[in-house]
């Protein structure tokens, strides 16, 4: 079975202003909702945004992540229970 990017959703996503570490809840079809780290957004020297692989994570976006890990947890629980 071939990727189909139209079965491919973000349901909810945090970016860290900072850093630019970009954290969301994704579905593939009617997959269970999964959580991804990355990727990274940032702005070029022209003023174009894009984005790139997060790499490792410093210390600030694990702290970052520390913050927002319940409110993640809370939202994939949310559609684990839609689905249900």
């Amino acid at each position: 079975m071939a990727y189909d990017a139209t079965k491919d959703q973000v349901l909810a996503s945090w970016e860290n202003d900072e850093t630019g570490l970009i954290i969301s809840i994704n579905q593939y079809g009617d997959g269970e909702p999964k959580m991804q780290v990355g990727p990274r957004a940032f702005t070029k020297k022209d003023g174009a945004t894009s984005t790139r692989k997060p790499g490792r994570l410093a210390i600030d976006d694990v702290l970052w992540l520390s913050e927002i890990i319940e409110e993640v947890k809370d939202k994939m629980n949310e559609y684990f229970l839609k689905q249900g």
